[in-house]
């Protein structure tokens, strides 16, 4: 879900990704280097596409998406009178500068603090998933000095740098999302408890009631011996007395 050595790939995907010598439409398993930002759920760019607007980024987006279906801790709808944040595609300030004064905003800031920090450290993913240092605006910044395949100019700009660092709810700090993914995997349990919980309502067809908590921490003792592995998760769910009854 957060980190793995490869990701599934063709040529198009590859070229996206910046992977040298992947070629044909085939999607298979191909290894990583070492430095790479990509590799697990967390960084692949369908994720990342439609956690974006298409035209920007949002933080707060991302992150309460990442809190939500990687964390299973979702975070709670923002109050009815305070309006939504809107990147500044003119280049004048970033969404980092934007959410600052959002969360001096007394009925934000409790839930900002659990949000923002995944959707900080995924900012260099632009739009579609590829990888940026700047970001792009339509005023203001320096030429872009760059053309698509067919000699078109681009019509953006180049705007500020990426800050992709953060503060995580429990105070450890992250320059980017390699200092990030170490935090979440310190975090193996509960990523594993939202996995079976999601599994299990997959399998049943109904919400998780009460009584099924316990059912999951069971699910979760008895696949802790097998590193909460994802076929162990499975055959526990599958065991289960909510999948054999409901």
């Amino acid at each position: 879900l957060v980190d793995s050595d490869f990701a599934m790939l063709n040529g198009r995907l590859a070229e996206l990704y910046e992977i040298p010598d992947v070629e044909r439409v085939t999607i298979r398993q191909i290894a990583l280097p070492e430095d790479s930002p990509r590799g697990g759920l967390l960084t692949q760019a369908s994720v990342l596409k439609v956690t974006a607007n298409g035209t920007t980024t949002s933080p707060v987006t991302r992150g309460a998406w990442v809190l939500d279906r990687i964390c299973g801790q979702p975070s709670r709808l923002p109050p009815p009178n305070v309006p939504a944040i809107e990147p500044d595609v003119r280049g004048t300030t970033t969404i980092r500068e934007q959410l600052e004064k959002h969360r001096h905003i007394a009925a934000c800031a409790s839930c900002h603090r659990q949000i923002d920090p995944p959707g900080f450290a995924l900012e260099n993913f632009d739009v579609i998933g590829g990888w940026r240092e700047l970001y792009r605006a339509l005023e203001n910044g320096d030429p872009a000095n760059k053309s698509f395949k067919d000699n078109r100019p681009v019509r953006y700009k180049l705007g500020p740098p990426v800050d992709a660092s953060g503060k995580a709810p429990n105070g450890q700090a992250f320059d980017d999302i390699h200092g990030f993914r170490q935090i979440m995997l310190a975090q193996k349990e509960q990523l594993a408890r939202n996995v079976a919980q999601r599994l299990l309502v997959y399998a049943t067809g109904a919400g998780i009631q009460f009584a099924d908590r316990l059912v999951v921490e069971e699910i979760l003792q008895r696949s802790r011996e097998a590193d909460f592995g994802l076929r162990t998760l499975i055959h526990e769910v599958v065991q289960s007395e909510p999948f054999r009854s409901k």
